[in-house]
This record gives structure tokens, sequence and C-alpha cells, in this order.
């Protein structure tokens, strides 16, 4: 059915991962969009229970596979997490967009169960993904999110690039624990049998097997191109 009324005329899309919401009111971008939109998938952030809720995301290879220990397919997961995250005031944004034509748009957006996976999915690559696999993962991520918002799946490009993305999440297993409250998505909680998180080498208390004296001869080396350029050309500020 058609929401759109003489009062609030705005065009909103909507599908099972997301609702957008333009037009209107909207595009003047001084009005407050979040409170002129009547959200079909999550509360007011002020309206959301008083008390913190906990769900575990499980992971295969980058896939979300389990929610609370129990297994679901993809579909079923963003549905129950649309749910709980929803009801806890979690996935509004308010952005103003570069659309593919040059021109700027204003749009409001609710996506409860994509806005906690996406932070469940940040926090598993964190402890699975070495840091110049991360680093090459952040230059291409803005590509490949480029190029789904213009709709140029179906190329040469984009399957070189998945088959770069699923290469990386080969060994991105394990659960995530997510705490929502009023708002805010955080995470609690992450294991996984691929983790390269070592407590015995990221110790800070000492005893570890993480010798801190060799800090100071990599130090040197790592500071001797930019002692040589200190005093070559000195700066004057």
């Amino acid at each position: 059915p058609v929401k759109a009324t003489a009062s609030k005329p705005y065009s909103s899309d909507e599908n099972c991962l997301h609702i957008s919401y333009e037009a209107g009111k909207l595009e003047d971008p001084e009005v407050d969009g979040v409170k002129v939109i009547d959200f079909g998938m999550t509360v007011s952030p002020q309206d959301a229970p008083d008390k913190e809720e906990l769900v575990t995301v499980g992971f295969e290879s980058g896939v979300p596979v389990s929610l609370n220990g129990k297994p679901l397919n993809c579909l079923d997961m963003v549905t129950a997490l649309n749910e709980i995250a929803g009801r806890n005031g979690v996935g509004r944004i308010d952005i103003i967009e570069n659309r593919y034509v040059g021109m700027k748009s204003r749009g409001v957006y609710e996506a409860p169960g994509m806005t906690a996976l996406y932070a469940a999915h940040l926090a598993m690559e964190q402890i699975t993904l070495d840091r110049d696999l991360v680093h090459l993962r952040d230059r291409i991520s803005p590509e490949v999110a480029e190029m789904v918002y213009y709709g140029m799946w179906y190329c040469a490009k984009m399957d070189a690039l998945m088959a770069f993305i699923q290469e990386t999440q080969k060994p991105v297993s394990g659960e995530v624990t997510l705490a929502f409250y009023k708002g805010n998505c955080r995470v609690a909680g992450r294991k996984s049998p691929n983790s390269l998180y070592v407590d015995e080498i990221a110790s800070m208390e000492g005893g570890g097997t993480y010798n801190q004296d060799d800090a100071e001869g990599f130090l040197r080396i790592m500071g001797l191109p930019l002692r040589v350029q200190g005093s070559v050309r000195p700066r004057q500020w």
C-alpha cells in the first residue's frame, strides 16, 4: 500500500534489509529527518527498553549462520535481528548521498538488522584478519559498496572483487556477542578458533612471550629515514 499522504508526501522503498525515506520536508537539509518520519522498523531510542539486550551471532567463513546458538539462514537471521535491534532503537541514519548522476540527495534510512550484522562481522574480522589484509580491505570496501549502490553487480570487475572478498572471509568464523541499548549497538564479546589475538603476546603486564626490549632496535631502524630527512631538510615550524 502507498503510505504517502498530503501532509507526509515521503517516497519510501522497503525490503527485508531496510526502509528508505526521501522527498517532502526531507529535501530541506536543516529539517530533523528523524522527527518527521513515521518509522516502520525501529522505535525511537527514547522509547526503547531500559534494559540492555544481548544476542550472539555465529559466523562461518564470513557468513552469519546462527543467532543465540540457533542455526538460521540469512533471511531468517536478518528478520530476527530487524526485530531485536529495531525494538532497541538501533539502525536509523540520516545522510546526504552522492548520486550516480552527480547530484546530492538527502535520505533517511532504517536498517536495524544490517546495522547489527555489520558491527558483528567487523568485530569478527578484527580478530581473524591480519593488519595488511585489513588495510587492503579498507581500500577496496568503498569500491565494492559504490558498485553495489550503482547496480553494477553483474560485471567482470565485481566478479574479481568478490573473489578477493571470498578469499579474505575463509578464516572469519566464530561468535560475536552484541549488546543493544537505546539506539546503541556495541560489541560485548567475541571469540574465534582462528583468532590472531594471542594474550601472551598482547599482554602489557609482563611475563609474556613478547620481549618489549626488541622495540628499541626496531624503532631505531624505522626512524632512520626520518632522522636523515630531518637533519637534511629541517622544518621551520
